[in-house]
């Protein structure tokens, strides 16, 4: 290039730049460095280079200071994308907001569609969905990549590796089939990036119908059925009861990938069925596949709940020891649950004090929800005091302790915690559930009537009462947790918002076509009450 002239040339130059950079960051910078006089052009050409590299972001937005320094040049549509990109994870978070006024200073709207769906991205990883969303709105006609882009930043915001219940993530979901309604409705055409997010919102609701609907299209439109659409639907299967389908759909993927696998792992996992997750992490390990950190994460979520303990130790022991990875967070809360669901507490906190960082409100969260499980009042008073300090205005933590001492009839004590919740301007949230009707989803509030088949709903509940009765069933009423009557104890699980759902749903579709998702502050006694009403309804044909 020297010898020909050609590296005076600005095309030819980006691209030695761009070859340059993947291999030695620095001596493209050398390179650069040289140029004479380089053009805004060479500078995203690197700039966009290095900030695809964690450990180069640095000299990316060094070079984009030099940029804004520079008598002639000023940032175009081209130099944003990579570095709002780059902005996505901390540290850099907190240089987003700033990149973006430079955003509204240097550039005219309408926006490029890449600087729009950078903005769009970011600002759901900074945790800002609204502002997202606002910015979305202003697009009067948005392509299909900002549509995806928005159904993505949904999807993504409410999808949780733990496999956790989060009610806060039900309404993100819900917000992404509203707006993939009114795409729709613009007549955009889904492509396979549009059903993978559709697909994920699909899953953390447990709206089968939707998802069901999500495959077919696959089907219909000949669209191929690649590894990224196929996990997305063996996820969705199982978090939608379907484990079978996903299984068979999980076999009949020809490229799968250590995320698909993950994705069956965890289906294998919220069932229940941790020997069949065991396996196949084996298996996947045999195929030559190096499991991550979600694999771990999903397999001792597994063993936690299959009561496979030591198991689940020697896997987390071999994160560091087999597999060169560092626990995280969510490996140690995997690890705080599976030894305090199998009541070793005394372990499980031992190992939550000896962690290399600062345990979280998760952790926490996690050895209260043991102490009380287990009825240990004296742990669950102990890690609530750290989870106040860690997180003063959730609800949800003061309930925990509550309930514990509700359940061992301390009145005055459940009394206390809720004079704390009032003085620290605390409110409880209330209970609900949504159940999925023909593609519909209805929500219950406890002791709801607003629903227009309210009536019917309570007589559908007398009767199942009736039945449990000729069942032999008898309520538990030391498990409710409010001071009053044996009678009234009696109405209080009668009137859950799970009971409702599922006596809704007994009345809208007398098929099988309903899906129930978890409630928030479900209670043990609820649960089990629910297996033996579906254990009747059974008898007569229905569930």
């Amino acid at each position: 290039m020297v010898t020909t002239s050609l590296s005076l040339q600005t095309y030819y130059l980006s691209h030695l730049l761009n070859t340059c950079s993947k291999f030695a960051s620095i001596y493209a910078l050398t390179i650069f460095n040289h140029i004479p006089s380089p053009t805004v052009f060479l500078y995203n050409t690197l700039i966009s280079s290095l900030a695809r590299d964690g450990d180069q972001i640095h000299l990316a937005f060094s070079l984009y200071n030099q940029i804004l320094t520079h008598k002639t040049l000023q940032p175009n549509s081209f130099t944003f994308p990579s570095l709002f990109k780059a902005c996505g994870s901390d540290p850099w978070l907190q240089h987003g907001p700033p990149l973006h006024a430079h955003v509204l200073k240097f550039l005219q709207p309408p926006y490029d569609q890449f600087v729009q769906a950078s903005l769009l991205n970011f600002y759901a990883k900074y945790g800002k969905l609204c502002v997202s969303r606002y910015l979305f709105n202003q697009i009067s006609e948005p392509d299909l990549a900002t549509w995806n882009t928005m159904l993505a930043a949904y999807a993504q915001s409410a999808s949780h590796i733990s496999y956790s219940t989060s009610f806060e993530d039900a309404d993100m979901s819900l917000e992404a089939l509203y707006l993939f309604s009114d795409m729709q409705l613009s007549k955009i055409k889904p492509n396979e990036v549009t059903l993978v997010a559709l697909v994920s919102a699909c899953s953390n609701l447990g709206a089968l119908s939707q998802g069901a609907w999500a495959h077919g299209y696959v089907l219909r439109n000949n669209l191929r059925l690649n590894r990224f659409v196929g996990t997305a639907l063996v996820d969705m299967y199982s978090k939608c009861g379907c484990l079978n389908l996903a299984c068979q759909l999980f076999d009949q993927l020809s490229d799968r990938d250590t995320f698909c696998y993950n994705a069956m792992i965890g289906g294998f996992a919220v069932h229940g069925h941790g020997t069949q997750a065991l396996e196949l992490y084996r298996k996947m390990k045999l195929e030559g596949l190096v499991p991550d950190g979600a694999t771990i994460v999903v397999t001792l979520f597994a063993c936690s709940h299959g009561g496979l303990v030591e198991q689940g130790l020697e896997i987390f022991e071999s994160m560091k020891g087999v597999h060169g990875m560092e626990p995280k967070l969510e490996h140690y809360g995997c690890l705080i649950d599976l030894l305090g669901r199998a009541g070793r507490l005394k372990e499980a906190e031992e190992r939550l004090r000896d962690m290399p960082m600062k345990p979280n409100a998760i952790l926490w969260r996690s050895l209260l929800g043991a102490a009380r499980l287990h009825g240990n009042l004296e742990m669950g008073e102990a890690a609530l005091k750290h989870l106040i300090e860690l997180e003063p205005e959730t609800s949800g933590n003061y309930v925990l302790l509550s309930n514990m001492y509700a359940s061992i009839a301390r009145w005055n004590d459940v009394k206390r915690v809720r004079m704390l919740m009032k003085d620290c301007g605390v409110d409880k949230l209330p209970g609900f559930s949504l159940v999925e009707i023909n593609g519909a989803m209805h929500e219950f509030l406890t002791g709801d009537k607003a629903h227009p088949l309210s009536k019917e709903i309570y007589l559908k509940i007398e009767e199942i009462n009736r039945r449990l009765q000729e069942y032999g069933h008898k309520p538990r009423t030391s498990e409710v947790l409010f001071d009053v009557e044996e009678e009234d104890k009696e109405d209080v699980l009668s009137y859950h918002s799970e009971r409702l759902a599922i006596a809704f749903a007994l009345i809208a579709s007398p098929s099988n076509d309903m899906r129930k998702t978890p409630t928030r502050n479900g209670s043990l006694h609820v649960q089990r009450q629910n297996s033996e009403i579906s254990y009747v309804a059974a008898d007569d044909g229905i569930v």
